[in-house]
């Protein structure tokens, strides 16, 4: 009889071992599914499969890879500003947006018109104006204003202007 409680023993340990490795493959077996289900999200890959068998097709609207636009850099201006009593300077960057190049080259044969438009914009507005959020987004929406009508590029209900910003790339006040 004393064998017997030395196997039972020796028995009990064993089986603790095996639980204990059952059930830590069980944990890395869940782990490595919920891993893969969110690669799967995180790639999209998981999503399409989804999608293809449960959304119509004709629903989704087709993606089209959206084009750059195309940048226009002026050359500075320096300009007087309309403060009274005091001498006041700007020196304005501006970068005109415009939807391509034969609208680039387009807008290059009105240049000269258009920097005397925009000196004589600027020249109008005092330091007081072009300091502030308000003036300087009134002052972008009236040079695109001018680009647009010395160039001929109006936008219409129909179409939109190929002309679309006035971006500033410097706007220093003195």
């Amino acid at each position: 009889m004393a064998e017997k409680p030395a196997a039972d023993a020796a028995a009990k340990p064993k089986s603790k071992k095996l639980l204990i490795i059952i059930i830590a493959a069980v944990l890395v077996l869940l782990l490595a599914a919920g891993g893969a289900v969110l690669f799967l999200m995180m790639s999209g890959s998981g999503d399409d499969a989804l999608d293809e068998a449960s959304a119509p097709q004709a629903t989704q609207p087709a993606a089209r890879p959206r084009t750059p636009p195309e940048f226009m850099p002026l050359d500075p201006i320096v300009i007087n500003l309309a403060d009274p009593g005091v001498v006041r300077f700007a020196q304005v960057g501006i970068t005109l947006q415009v939807a391509d190049p034969a609208t680039s080259s387009q807008v290059t044969a009105f240049l000269p018109t258009i920097r005397d438009g925009i000196l004589r914009q600027v020249s109008r507005r005092t330091a007081q104006e072009l300091l502030n959020p308000e003036g300087k987004d009134q002052l972008a929406a009236d040079i695109l204003e001018l680009v647009r009508q010395e160039t001929g590029l109006i936008s219409t209900p129909q179409a939109q202007s190929p002309i679309q910003a006035v971006l500033f790339a410097s706007l220093i006040v003195q």
